[in-house]
């Protein structure tokens, strides 16, 4: 695969890229630039898992930061352009879906036209059937950008399917037998958690962590808690957790974190997807009483 990037922006994105990448460290000068370019972390884990040690990844959004609100720097659009194989979700990043349609690099993999999303919800990643579809697509993209390695993509695809499959299968049977089965969450961003392992979740603030949700609507979920025995509001890890705490402390009942992977933070940089949906699976299984 190009080491040499095709620059088509302005001399100031390449301005801008030499200090990020001496920051980076391992990356050299500006002409040694990632070439596999992710727009969020749960596909940066899968680009990295299939690219191996044959391509180094650069993810647009930087831990901490929630994806839903990035906004692309000059250097970061440049990226894309150079980018050898760009993989991303059309409609979570506006910015990433301009810079894609504006100038998109000849190899892209756009998530979402390999998963089958539901109206208004992009967090299918939380699906780990539905995130082994993109694994296979990505990797099959690797191999036309990259046929030198591509039985290397290929083994690499299938030995992360097999993990996202045991993650699958643990989650059916951890969460077959719970005695509660309604979940109340920051917003709904585990609809796809939800369909797949039989759970009825609901959003504090509905499909957006910013939404501020009506009087009628806590009403309604103070009704749900008393009237279901729910123990547990579960908070987010990037996002605000007032309002959650608030009907927490309203009702008297505990929270907990289940995290919705949409980033790296301070206190899960050490982590992967791997291992978050695990702890969300434990978090799942304490606070629903599942045997």
């Amino acid at each position: 695969m190009r080491i040499w990037g095709r620059r088509t922006v302005a001399a100031l994105a390449g301005a801008l890229a030499v200090p990020l990448l001496a920051g980076c460290g391992g990356l050299g000068t500006a002409h040694e630039r990632p070439t596999v370019v992710t727009s969020f972390y749960p596909l940066a884990f899968v680009a990295q898992q299939v690219a191996g040690d044959h391509e180094a990844v650069l993810n647009l959004t930087h831990p901490g930061m929630e994806p839903h609100d990035l906004e692309l720097t000059v250097a970061q659009t440049a990226d894309i352009v150079d980018a050898d194989v760009l993989l991303y979700e059309h409609g979570l990043q506006p910015a990433v879906d301009t810079a894609v349609a504006q100038n998109g690099p000849a190899h892209v993999v756009d998530a979402a036209q390999h998963v089958r999303l539901r109206p208004g919800d992009p967090h299918f990643w939380l699906d780990p059937v539905r995130l082994s579809t993109v694994t296979h697509a990505f990797a099959v993209e690797m191999a036309h950008a990259d046929p030198a390695h591509a039985a290397d993509y290929r083994a690499n695809a299938v030995a992360l399917q097999g993990k996202l499959s045991a993650l699958d299968r643990d989650y059916r049977r951890g969460l077959a037998h719970c005695e509660q089965r309604t979940i109340v969450v920051g917003h709904d961003a585990f609809g796809y958690l939800g369909r797949r392992y039989g759970l009825h979740v609901v959003g504090i603030n509905g499909l957006s962590p910013d939404a501020e949700p009506s009087p009628a609507h806590m009403r309604t979920l103070h009704d749900l808690v008393r009237r279901d025995g729910i123990s547990t509001v579960f908070t987010e890890a990037l996002a605000s957790p007032v309002l959650a705490d608030t009907l927490a402390h309203d009702l008297g009942i505990r929270t907990a974190v289940l995290d919705p992977i949409e980033g790296l933070g301070p206190a899960t940089a050490h982590q992967t997807y791997l291992s978050l949906m695990r702890r969300n699976l434990a978090t799942l299984q304490e606070a629903n009483h599942c045997v």
